[in-house]
């Protein structure tokens, strides 16, 4: 390992070169949002003296972990601290052609809005460095820090992170070897989410050529009403008026608290839908439609043509919804009257829709199943499938993938679960839990070769098997990865998908 160096905008940081690749860690892209400014907008960071380290993370963003069902499947962030919003870099120690600027790729993780960090093993960059692209992960504000609408109106300062973020990359990330002109934002389930809304946000309109959204589309959002309702109730948990400046002086710990337990209070309601979308996402904040940040719900400005100018590669796993129904023993508490109750519920016919999704979920299936089934088009594959055909309609470069290979984790019964793509993404297969599997390491490197391809000049490479790689158009085409052969697939999920039409 060698010790480099690398000047930004705010001084010079020392990095480390190992394998061939450069890593720069803990860069901070804005100031510490604590003390005067916590819960405002971010600032930029304050320039230093000398050479500052960049060879460990920076620290996490204050955030509860997961809960025992979920806690040994999913990787904890490293330790938590004000000066969060920072970033980590990876890039190729010897680019290429003399003057190449590269493709650069900036992942926002997900978490629920809740959990996680850019610093988590499981995204570490070199791999997709080694592959040709300069490749970013950041974390932001989560939780009542990053997504209450405040009384004084102040919303989605997660989400303006994030494009904090952004544009520190486009005015540094050329000294990286990167190109600020060619930057491809992507991110997994809440962080696809994000990357969606970002699509449709005026403040980040320019700071991005292309986006990936992998399990996560532009539906999950709060309404300003509901918005205010979280932000009221997580005061009233953690003891202290609902004033912007009394929730700024409470400390990180209580409002993590408070939010915790509010979580706790939905999934006990009798009347879960009063709360939107928390009612059954998984989290209780989520970004607000304030009509200034974020000015509609992304899948609506998407339908009326926001974001066509960037190229979009957007999927879904095949059984997103089994890494949550499983650990928590959803798949054996269900039976069919609650299934059926659940489908009208949601407004489908219920007879059809059960039979439909008992077909869906294969020979065998339990209620269980079929809850699991009913729940991934739900949350990830029917929202992803109308962005794509909003874009088709105004002729907007969209390619749609499904990635279909069984997770390892919990002796194979997750199937191809939410985040089952992510090590084939990143190259980290080693991360727990690791995936030997003899071919393992071949279909890495060709998903890699796909998002790659896609962030260099919007055309992702088909896997191996698939002739090409057509876009979402009238055909409704699919591809189908990491089942053997990739397939391309129409319309994969017609039938189910005539059950939500006029449904929003």
């Amino acid at each position: 390992m060698n010790d480099v160096t690398v000047s930004v905008s705010h001084g010079a940081l020392r990095g480390r070169e190992s394998g061939g690749v450069l890593a720069f860690l803990g860069i901070p892209y804005a100031a510490p949002p604590f003390g005067r400014l916590r819960m405002r907008p971010p600032q930029p960071p304050a320039s230093w003296g000398g050479l500052r380290d960049a060879t460990v993370y920076g620290a996490s963003a204050p955030q509860p972990g997961y809960g025992p069902a979920m806690a040994g499947l999913l990787e904890e962030a490293g330790p938590q601290g004000e000066d969060c919003l920072n970033l980590n870099v990876w890039t190729p120690a010897a680019p290429g052609r003399a003057g190449e600027r590269l493709p650069v790729m900036v992942f926002v993780h997900g978490g629920a809005f809740r959990n996680g960090a850019g610093s988590l093993a499981l995204y570490d960059g070199s791999r997709l460095a080694a592959d040709g692209v300069v490749c970013v992960t950041l974390n932001y504000r989560l939780g009542a820090e990053g997504f209450l609408l405040l009384p004084d109106g102040t919303a989605n300062l997660g989400l303006l992170d994030q494009i904090a973020a952004l544009r520190w990359v486009r005015d540094n990330i050329a000294a990286f070897g990167g190109d600020p002109d060619n930057v491809t934002v992507f991110g997994q389930s809440a962080g696809a989410i994000s990357v969606t809304a970002l699509m449709t946000m005026p403040g980040a309109r320019g700071l991005f050529r292309r986006a990936i959204t992998q399990s996560g589309a532009g539906h999950h959002v709060h309404t300003p009403g509901i918005g205010r309702l979280i932000t009221e109730r997580i005061a009233a948990l953690a003891g202290v008026p609902c004033t912007r400046a009394a929730l700024a002086a409470t400390p990180p710990d209580v409002l993590v608290a408070a939010d915790t337990a509010l979580g706790q209070e939905i999934a006990r309601s009798r009347e879960p839908r009063l709360w939107g979308e928390s009612a059954g996402g998984g989290t209780t904040v989520l970004p607000v439609v304030d009509g200034v940040t974020l000015p509609s719900r992304p899948v609506d400005a998407i339908a009326a043509g926001a974001g066509t100018e960037v190229d979009l590669l957007t999927g879904t796993t095949s059984d997103e919804f089994r890494l949550f129904a499983v650990p928590m023993g959803i798949v054996h508490r269900m039976d069919d009257t609650v299934v059926k109750g659940f489908l009208t519920g949601i407004g489908l016919p219920a007879e059809r829709a059960h039979a439909l999704y008992t077909l869906a979920a294969g020979p065998n299936a339990t209620p269980g199943d079929v809850f699991s089934a009913v729940m991934t088009d739900h949350s990830y594959r029917i929202p992803a499938i109308r962005v794509a055909e909003s874009r088709a309609r105004h002729d907007a470069h969209t390619y749609v993938y499904e990635f279909a290979r069984a997770s390892t984790a919990a002796d194979g019964t997750l199937g191809a679960c939410h985040m089952a793509e992510l090590p084939f993404v990143f190259g980290t297969l080693d991360t727990s839990p690791a995936d030997r599997r003899p071919d393992a390491q071949d279909l890495s490197d060709q998903v890699r070769a796909a998002w790659v391809s896609f962030a260099r000049d919007g055309r992702p490479t088909p896997p191996r098997g698939a002739r090409a790689w057509r876009p979402y158009a009238t055909d409704r085409t699919v591809l189908r990865i990491g089942a053997g052969t990739a397939t391309e697939v129409h319309d994969p999920a017609a039938e189910r998908r005539h059950l939500w039409e006029g449904r929003r």
